[in-house]
């Protein structure tokens, strides 16, 4: 039993991408912690303005199906929710930080 070719994994991270005129190129930023909470709000407020739009179709009376209608009430209401229990939480972890004695 070999497992040598697992070994050729290795050679893959040493491998720099070039950038322009063959030059190496600048390392790209993984997204940061601002920028994901910055998208899960976004998220959160695109599904409450899906729940709002649905809420005004309903009650002019073009939609026909009050369960979805509820499903994306439910949906909003749940992500709001989760958001804001890791604000609390965020908060809680920050005040527990500026509370530790340098």
């Amino acid at each position: 039993m070999s497992i040598e070719a697992i070994g050729a994994i290795g050679a893959v991270d040493t491998v720099q991408p070039l950038g322009a005129l063959g030059a190496p190129a600048a390392p790209v930023a993984a997204p940061g912690f601002a920028d994901w909470i910055a998208h899960e709000v976004g998220q959160v407020d695109a599904t409450l303005a899906t729940s709002e739009n649905d809420l005004r179709r309903l009650a002019t009376g073009q939609v026909q199906n009050l369960h979805e209608v509820m499903i994306h009430m439910e949906e909003a209401k749940l992500s709001f929710q989760l958001l804001a229990q890791v604000r609390n939480r965020l908060l809680d972890a920050y005040q527990e930080v500026m509370r530790m004695q340098v």
